[in-house]
C-alpha cells in the first residue's frame, strides 16, 4: 500500500511540475514579442505579406493583362494561353515574372500601409464621429482614403513594375498607342533613374491622376463589399477560410469592374515618354479616357478585364483571407462590435 502511494504521489509530482516550471519561466519568447510590439506595426506586417503573396501567386497573368492594356504586339488576338506560352518560349520561365519583383517591391510596402492605413482611418472615423456608427459605410471612406494614401507613397514603384513588364523580347518597343521605349531597362533603379532625369518628379507620377480617381472608389468599395458580406454570414462561416476567400473575391471583383477603364488610361500614361518626338500625350484622365476611346476603340477601355477576373479573384481572395489569418496568428485585437 505504501508503495502504491508513493506511486500516486510520484506520478502526481511529474504531472505538477511541468506546470509549476512553466510559471516560475513566465511567458515564452513569442508571447513577449507579440505583447510588446505594437498593434498598427501587426497590421502593417500582416497587410504586407497578404500583399505580396497574392501578387507573385497571379504574376504571370498581371503581365499579361498589362500587354493587353497597351496593345503591345500581338498579344490580344493570341489569348491568354498562348500569350504566355509564347512568353515563355521567347524569355523562358522567368519571363513570365518580368516586372514581379518591382511588383512585389511596390505592393508590400503598399499593402502594408492600405490595410493599416485602413484600420487608422477607420479608427479615427468611428472616435471623431460615434454618431456614424461601425457600418460598412465607415469601411467605404476608410478604405477609400487609406487606398489614395498607400498610392501617393509607392506610386514610382509601379510605374517601374508597368514598364519593365511592357518589355517583351523580340516584339520590338513600339505600341499602337504611340509610346517608344529606346532601351531596354535593367531594372527598378534603371527603371526610376532614368524616369527621373527624363521628367523629373512628375515623370514618376506620370498616370497618378487616372490611378487616385481610380483607387478611391476601388478600395472604398472592396472594404465595403468584402465587410458587409462578412456580416451576413454565420459566426463559424465568417472565421473560416473558404468564407474570407468568397467574401475577397466578390469584393475585387465589384470594385475591379467599376473603376477598371481608369487602370487602362493609367498603364497607357505610364508607358508616355515625356520626348517630344515621341508618341501623343494626353493631357489627362479625362483626355485620356476619350482619346482611347476615340483613337482605340471603347472596347479597348476594357482590355484585359476578362483575364483580370481570373487573376483578381484569387488574388483579392488570397490577399483578404491572409491578412485576417496573420491578424489572428499576430494577436491583433480584435474590433469593436457594430
Amino acid at each position: 500500500m505504501d508503495t502504491q502511494q508513493s506511486g500516486y504521489g510520484l506520478a502526481s509530482a511529474l504531472v505538477v511540475a511541468p506546470q509549476k516550471l512553466q510559471e516560475v519561466e513566465g511567458p515564452s519568447l513569442q508571447d513577449v514579442v507579440l505583447g510588446s510590439t505594437p498593434t498598427y506595426v501587426k497590421q502593417l506586417i500582416a497587410g504586407g505579406v497578404a500583399g505580396g503573396l497574392s501578387k507573385t501567386a497571379v504574376a504571370p497573368l498581371e503581365r499579361i493583362k498589362i500587354l493587353y492594356q497597351i496593345k503591345h504586339g500581338n498579344f490580344q488576338s493570341m489569348g491568354v494561353c498562348r500569350s504566355l506560352s509564347c512568353i515563355a518560349k521567347t524569355e523562358g520561365l522567368r519571363g513570365l515574372y518580368r516586372g514581379n519583383g518591382a511588383s512585389v517591391l511596390r505592393i508590400v510596402p503598399y499593402a502594408a500601409l492600405h490595410f493599416a492605413a485602413y484600420e487608422q482611418y477607420r479608427h479615427w472615423i468611428i472616435d471623431g464621429y460615434p454618431a456614424a456608427g461601425t457600418g460598412p459605410v465607415i469601411d467605404l471612406v476608410a478604405g477609400s482614403l487609406a487606398g489614395g494614401t498607400a498610392v501617393l507613397c509607392t506610386y514610382p514603384l509601379d510605374l517601374a513594375r508597368t514598364r519593365l513588364a511592357y518589355q517583351v523580347s523580340g516584339f520590338g518597343s513600339t505600341s499602337s498607342c504611340g509610346s517608344v521605349l529606346p532601351a531596354p531597362y535593367k531594372g527598378i533603379t534603371d527603371v526610376c533613374t532614368r524616369v527621373f532625369r527624363e521628367g523629373g518628379i512628375r515623370g514618376l507620377y506620370r498616370g497618378v491622376c487616372p490611378t487616385i480617381w481610380g483607387i478611391l472608389p476601388y478600395a472604398g468599395l472592396k472594404f465595403f463589399v468584402y465587410e458587409s458580406l462578412k456580416g451576413h454570414l454565420p459566426e463559424d462561416a465568417r472565421s473560416s477560410l473558404s468564407g474570407k476567400l468568397a467574401c475577397g473575391a466578390v469584393a475585387g471583383v465589384v470594385g475591379q469592374t467599376v473603376t477598371y477603364p481608369l487602370d487602362v488610361v493609367r498603364r497607357q500614361m505610364q508607358v508616355q515618354s515625356d520626348n517630344a518626338l515621341v508618341g501623343a500625350q494626353y493631357k489627362g484622365t479625362l483626355d485620356g479616357l476619350v482619346s482611347i476611346a476615340r483613337g482605340q476603340g471603347w472596347k479597348q477601355l476594357f482590355a484585359g478585364l476578362g483575364i483580370n477576373y481570373i487573376k483578381l479573384v484569387p488574388s483579392a481572395a488570397i490577399g483578404f483571407a491572409a491578412y485576417d489569418s496573420l491578424k489572428t496568428t499576430l494577436r491583433v485585437p480584435p474590433r469593436e462590435k457594430p
